[in-house]
């Protein structure tokens, strides 16, 4: 257990942060998911820009490497075109 008070502090930071970072993640990769599954040209052009953003925000603020954006932005507009 901490023996500090700025230690506990830091504990009830981490944690809020974590499930933060999480939920984040999560609906990223829901977003994403949607994207792929979608058949259809006009919505998947709609909906591309958002999961973009969402993205960026991750590698932004370290949830994801920046490289892992890149790699995923650079596959779902692939997929988007090609539609």
């Amino acid at each position: 257990m901490a023996n500090h008070k700025s230690a506990l502090k830091r504990i009830r930071r981490n944690e809020a942060v974590r499930l933060r970072n999480r939920y984040q993640h999560k609906t990223t990769r829901n977003a994403i998911r949607r994207l792929r599954t979608e058949e259809d040209k006009k919505a998947a052009e709609t909906l591309l820009p958002s999961v973009v953003s969402m993205i960026d925000r991750l590698a932004k603020r370290n949830i994801i490497h920046s490289n892992k954006a890149a790699n995923l932005k650079g596959k779902l507009t692939k997929q988007v075109a090609a539609l």
